[in-house]
């Protein structure tokens, strides 16, 4: 039997062909009042927003899934659609359908994607809402970051490490990959974005470059530094060849391209800053770094230190200068507080002026970016007058944008409705002809008055009533009791229960002089309000300055505030490579302890000559964990230009921070907890610096105690001979490590305290020189409420097995070892000599490492002097 071909309707027919160009969009169709979705749309839309799904020609031929909302509920329902994960295709009705008896012509207006938003209720305030693109090459890939509602425009290349960081620092709403590397991209980076395909063509040098340079307008890319990122490049032309397929051509507001300098910035490996929890955790309730820190006020403020936070400097002048500033502010509070109050004042300025360039702002939005303008002047003023040079070269680089704010003052109203078609947007006296048509249209009401005066005195009908509706207009209401002595020459145009209604000529003409002045008024008001739009675009780029200055002000004060509410300390930063911590605190944790107890402060001190690695051990829960996070995020707030929790600070200039600590198990990928530790301390070892800082915590604790022993053991020794010599914080359970400190000169035991009583332990959480001798972790499962039984049993155990190892046994195998150390040196038959030589044939010259070489040479050379000594 024929399968039965569905009919199409005329409005079907037009949606069908629509959809046929947006297939991998949702298509909002609009249709009269409503925005509908259909077929295989409204079931997914239904499920996201959580409206009825219908059918359109229930039963008929022509039967489809529908599910719909009110046109004016578009900004409730659309944000949900694109936080969705959902591209988006509004299409709106391009004719007035009073004016046509064939079906109305419609159109795409906007294609809004995860990245490509202009909309404030999917933006959040203060965080960039980035659109990416990766491209694969042979040696390095390409990337790049933009943000269309703020203008920011950003692009890097490099391997898939760095890559993966940046993905991960700067985490887009939405990913573009060619369709020939999908794989790669989801085994690179995984499948947590949501990315989008776009043709392998699209990816091309001479496309990406030409694309490039008809929008700048320019001939070259070398005046933004980015010439040599061939990969980068394609990368960023990718993304303005999609915002052409998204109907987004007004982009003005993208004035340049930045470069991401990899070597400008503090390296942090996606590990470390999943670790760290700076702005993101596996754990929903957990805080992030960036809820305690954050003290900003604008938008542009906030999005300012998510940067700041995801690139710390390395630059030892420019962060400098952020601490000058911060303390500036922080000894000068009346300084401080007016700057405050004047950025209170400041809306988001960055996405207002884009919004100008993309036409997608309203009256209401235009002012308020007036308003924000006016705050600003101020803020010059106090800066300009301020002695620290920072702040005066700010203050000579905002602009005061005068012509700017004297255009919209003069053209808008100050109370200008968020809709132009609501009237009323336009000064008084700016325009003659608009302020003619005002008075004709508000003397109205006197008119009629007049009128309505005038024929209750011919009729003799004392409660005569004037009015209008949308079928016929203005009309006269006469009751029934007084129908006899209405005029021959008034109309009947309808019947009531209670009254009749009427129409006169001059009603009729006077209806018609007031709706053309009303229609006039708006034509006027949107023409002169486009105006305003398009001479504003000549202000894009000082109104941009003037928001990335704002925002570096306001991160700024916030600093200077964050460090008078709890108590921070201006950190020195040097070129040394030594780093001092005192009395340094954990800046979440510590806002977290109950209302009174004071936080546990410790020391660190570390170098490349006496103490390069520190050895900490302890039990589970002791705050070894803290110690080593509270050390990374001290250096880190210092390099970002921040005041730190402690007391006193000198920090060498960090360049990499890495750290291992806590669990972060991949089963989901299908790797092990102990794979994944060993997968992100390699990562650790093959890129560490002179001046890197390592944080590793209970390597080895996912296999078998003497694998895992050995692991860390080996890891320790790598550490401590490298000759970069990283300066390191290794917690770790196992008391064993402890002995390396009597063969490695640089390894320092420390301990974090506790008290043992008479049935319990008490966690001091206080870093004490010296190796611990238990784990405790019996304590630590009586004090989780582990059962009694469980407890006892574990005590038994524990003690069981220490007999077996008793010092007996021990005294043997020493003694035993003693006695193979005292055969000559010189025997060819000694197990030392052939133990060297296995190690020399088993190794892969044609494999190793530089590095690597000068370790294995120093282990052989460690061997015979033990030997020699003995």
């Amino acid at each position: 039997m024929a399968k039965k071909v569905k009919k199409e309707t005329p409005l079907m027919k037009q949606y069908n062909a629509i959809k046929a160009k947006y297939p991998d969009a949702l298509l909002l169709f609009r249709v009269g009042d409503f925005y509908e979705t259909f077929g295989s749309d409204a079931v997914k839309a239904s499920k996201i927003l959580g409206i009825i799904l219908t059918k359109r020609g229930a039963g008929s031929d022509s039967e489809t899934e529908l599910a719909g909302f009110p046109h004016h509920s578009l900004n409730t329902y659309l944000p949900k659609l694109v936080k969705a994960g959902e591209r988006v295709a509004i299409c709106d009705q391009l004719e007035n359908p009073k004016l046509t008896k064939k079906i109305v012509k419609r159109g795409v207006t906007e294609l809004v994607t995860p990245g490509v938003a202009l909309n404030d209720e999917v933006l959040h305030a203060k965080s960039n809402n980035f659109l990416c693109s990766v491209y694969f090459d042979k040696k390095y890939i390409g990337i790049s970051f933009l943000d269309v509602s703020t203008g920011e425009f950003l692009t890097s290349q490099g391997n898939t490490e760095y890559i993966d960081k940046l993905l991960q620092n700067f985490r887009p709403s939405e990913v573009l990959v060619s369709k020939q590397k999908r794989q790669q991209f989801l085994e690179y980076f995984g499948a947590s974005f949501h990315t989008f395909y776009l043709e392998d063509w699209v990816f091309q040098t001479d496309y990406a470059n030409e694309i490039l340079n008809k929008h700048f307008e320019t001939k070259t890319l070398k005046g933004f530094g980015i010439s040599d990122l061939f990969e980068g490049i394609i990368a960023s032309g990718s993304i303005l060849h999609y915002l052409g397929e998204t109907q987004h051509n007004n982009l003005k507001h993208i004035t340049s391209i930045n470069r991401i300098a990899e070597d400008d910035y503090v390296w942090m490996d996606k590990f470390t800053v999943r670790n760290l929890e700076l702005y993101q955790s596996t754990n929903s309730n957990a805080v992030m770094l960036i809820d305690v820190i954050d003290k900003t006020i604008s938008p542009m403020g906030g999005r300012t230190l998510k940067r700041w936070l995801a690139l710390p400097l390395k630059n030892k002048d420019k962060i400098a200068r952020r601490h000058d500033v911060v303390d500036c502010l922080y000894n000068d509070a009346a300084t401080l507080q007016k700057f405050q109050n004047s950025i209170k004042n400041i809306g988001d300025i960055e996405r207002l002026i884009s919004k100008v360039a993309t036409r997608k702002v309203n009256p209401r939005e235009v002012i308020q970016l007036k308003n924000s303008l006016e705050a600003i002047v101020p803020i010059k003023a106090l800066a300009n007058q301020s002695k620290n040079r920072a702040l005066q070269e700010l203050g000579q680089n905002i602009h005061n944008c005068d012509e700017l704010r004297e255009t919209i003052k003069f053209t808008l109203n100050e109370e200008a409705p968020v809709n132009i078609l609501k009237g009323n947007s336009i000064a008084e006296g700016f325009s003659s002809e608009l302020d003619e048509l005002r008075g004709l249209s508000s003397s109205g009401k006197a008119y009629l008055d007049k009128m309505l005066e005038r024929e209750s005195e011919i009729t003799g009908i004392p409660s005569l009533k004037i009015a209008s509706n949308n079928v016929f207009g203005y009309y006269i209401e006469v009751r029934n009791t007084h129908r006899d002595k209405v005029p021959e020459e008034w109309i009947r145009k309808q019947t009531l229960v209670n009254a009749e209604r009427y129409i006169t000529e001059e009603l009729k003409e006077y209806e018609a002089k007031i709706l053309g002045a009303e229609e006039r008024i708006l034509s006027i008001e949107q023409q002169l309000f486009s105006e305003l739009v398009f001479n504003m675009n000549r202000f894009i780029k000082p109104v941009q300055d003037n928001a990335l200055l704002i925002g570096q002000l306001d991160c700024l004060s916030g600093f200077a505030q964050l460090a008078k509410d709890n108590h921070y300390s201006k950190p020195n930063i040097n070129n040394s490579h030594t780093l001092i911590i005192k009395e340094g605190r954990h800046p979440v944790i510590e806002k977290q302890l109950p209302a009174g107890e004071a936080y546990i402060a410790n020391d660190i001190f570390l170098d490349r000559e006496t103490q390069q690695f520190i050895m900490i051990t302890g039990p589970n829960m002791s705050g070894k964990s803290a110690i080593l996070r509270q050390t990374a995020l001290i250096v880190l707030l210092a390099q970002m230009g921040s005041f730190v929790p402690a007391e006193h600070t000198e920090i060498g200039l960090i360049d990499k921070i890495f750290t291992r600590v806590g669990a972060s198990d991949n089963i989901s990928m299908g790797e092990s907890t102990f794979m994944v530790e060993m997968n992100e301390t390699a990562s650790i070892l093959n890129n560490i610096s002179d001046r890197s800082l390592v944080l590793l915590d209970e390597i080895g604790r996912g296999t078998s105690t003497y694998d895992g022993i050995s692991i860390a053991w080996s890891i320790s020794e790598y550490l401590h001979e490298h000759p970069a010599k990283p300066k390191t914080l290794f917690a770790t359970h196992y008391h064993e490590l402890n002995e390396m400190s009597e063969t490695f000169k640089r390894i320092k035991n420390y301990n974090v305290s506790i008290k043992e009583l008479k049935d319990n332990v008490l966690f001091l959480r206080k870093l004490v020189e010296g190796g611990s001798e238990h784990s405790f972790g019996i304590h630590v499962a009586k004090m989780a409420g582990m059962p009694q039984q469980v407890i006892r049993r574990a005590n038994k155990i524990l003690k069981k097995l220490e007999k077996s190892h008793s010092n007996e046994e021990l005294t043997t195998k020493v003694k035993s070892f003693k006695d193979d150390l005292q055969l000559s040196f010189f025997n060819l038959d000694d197990p030392l000599l052939e133990e060297i030589k296995e190690e020399i044939l088993l190794t892969d010259i044609n494999t190793l490492t530089p590095v690597e070489a000068l370790m294995k040479l120093n282990e052989i050379k460690r061997m015979l002097l033990k030997k020699k000594q003995a």
